[in-house]
């Protein structure tokens, strides 16, 4: 049974701290530079050895419009021909990893970005065509395809288009509905635009919606987010994505245009969070943890009822066994125990792969040390539980003595109710779900070494 979650306002003044999301472990900030061809030839060896199921993950990078909270990797121009050559790039690097990736099911694949549906529906057509020429798609109902969608760079045409592509899922876009928000933020969205979108996914048979949802935004306040909320609620999303909104100006230039003084205080914040939980639990939606909402027969919370979640650079998935291997400008791959990231300037990736080389920027890979702390922030993360005999049989250790750290650090939170710590398992509680991310943290060495969490957001 999944447990319902517990709101305690004094203990998330307490923990209210940045930290890291843990999409993974080591974190991004971790990756170092150079990463070489013989790190990537190694974990690639590996994997095609092991012959895992694959999933892709393509970056589109471009907008025609900024929308002044994003922090994601863009190139905002109304010049649509970029995106000819861009496309050609991403072919071309296909055809780098195809040699030990090209014979491997791939099981799960998503556009994101940016805005995929940027793009034309020819330049569409060619890549996913040539994506089924290096790869194979797997064509049945177990494959998740999925493309994040922007309603006001999509209509019928475009979604029946996706549809014969082989996409089966979306995400939307929405942030919020008031009027007076979207104006503030640069984007003016209507209700419209967005049904019918939504109208669209379900008439041509798109098995899941999700809807993302930002608060924190200037103008907000608790009484009109959940005015918003119930106007999506109305479209009944499978999943929902609720994000905080993290200002920081001074790393992303887009939300110097946002005034701080209309943004809403952290009380105001809070109290937006916890009617938006209370809310969505009331309307029949699971937390599946980390900003993440579904319905209970979602494969999500079938997941996460029988302990098959996984986390990965995409947020909460299914497919636990995937290699994940990203392909595009700034896009991350997760081979084995192995990361490494692409070029994140367009100009710098596209060089790269004209030149016929892997356009890696940095990497990482994990010692044995870093692979048991990734295993135990994805047990917690996930399943809000680990079984600590399991972890000493996987990784042939005494769990007490090598975290004797680390347990002397959970007592306090504890002692707060956040988890219950018993000889066989780590148990967080339902008051201690929402503070997930601090009871990562303890395990996390990096964090520590460093002591650095200014780069990241709040955890709640």
């Amino acid at each position: 049974m999944v447990q319902a979650l517990e709101w305690d306002s004094q203990l998330i003044h307490r923990y209210a701290v940045n930290g890291p999301r843990y999409t993974s472990y080591p974190t991004a900030v971790e990756f170092t530079a150079p990463f070489s061809e013989v790190d990537y030839l190694n974990a690639a060896k590996q994997s095609k050895q092991l012959n895992t199921p694959l999933s892709l993950y393509f970056h589109i990078p471009f907008c025609a419009n900024i929308c002044y909270y994003c922090a994601c990797n863009k190139v905002v121009t109304k010049q649509r021909s970029q995106a000819v050559s861009y496309i050609k790039n991403l072919i071309r690097e296909m055809h780098f990893h195809a040699e030990y990736f090209g014979q491997r099911e791939v099981t799960q694949l998503h556009w994101g970005g940016g805005t995929p549906t940027y793009l034309s529906l020819e330049l569409m057509q060619q890549l996913m065509e040539k994506t089924n020429d290096y790869f194979q798609l797997v064509d049945d109902a177990s494959a998740d395809y999925s493309i994040e969608i922007d309603p006001r760079e999509a209509d019928w045409a475009t979604m029946g288009h996706l549809r014969q592509l082989g996409f089966n899922r979306i995400s939307l876009g929405i942030q919020d509905f008031n009027p007076v928000v979207q104006q503030a933020v640069n984007r003016v969205q209507t209700e419209e635009e967005t049904l019918a979108v939504i109208d669209a996914a379900r008439t041509l048979s798109f098995k899941s919606v999700n809807v993302d949802l930002i608060y924190g935004l200037p103008h907000q306040n608790t009484q009109s987010f959940l005015t918003s909320l119930d106007k999506v609620l109305e479209l009944a999303p499978n999943r929902l994505s609720i994000f905080n909104y993290a200002h920081l100006p001074e790393r992303f230039k887009p939300q110097r245009r946002i005034s701080e003084k209309d943004l809403p205080s952290p009380a105001e914040k809070l109290s937006i969070l916890k009617h938006t939980i209370e809310h969505l639990i009331d309307a029949g939606y699971v937390y599946i943890g980390m900003d993440h909402f579904a319905l209970p027969d979602d494969e999500l919370t079938e997941a996460k009822v029988t302990g098959q979640l996984h986390r990965n650079f995409q947020g909460y998935t299914t497919h636990k066994a995937c290699d994940l291997l990203g392909l595009g400008c700034s896009a991350i791959s997760q081979v084995g125990d192995t990361y490494w990231q692409n070029h994140s300037k367009l100009d710098n990736y596209s060089q790269q792969v004209n030149q016929n080389t892997f356009p890696f920027q940095r990497g990482f890979v994990l010692s044995t040390e870093d692979s048991l702390r990734r295993e135990v922030i994805s047990q917690l993360i996930c399943h809000f539980e680990l079984n600590t005999q399991q972890i000493e049989q996987q990784f042939g250790i005494d769990f007490n003595r090598h975290f004797a750290y680390e347990l002397d650090a959970l007592q306090l939170m504890a002692e707060d109710g956040l988890l219950t710590i018993s000889e066989d398992n780590l148990t967080v509680n339902p008051k201690g779900q929402l503070l997930i991310r601090n009871i990562c943290m303890v395990f996390d060495q990096y964090l520590t070494r460093n002591n650095e969490t200014t780069r990241f957001s709040k955890v709640i």
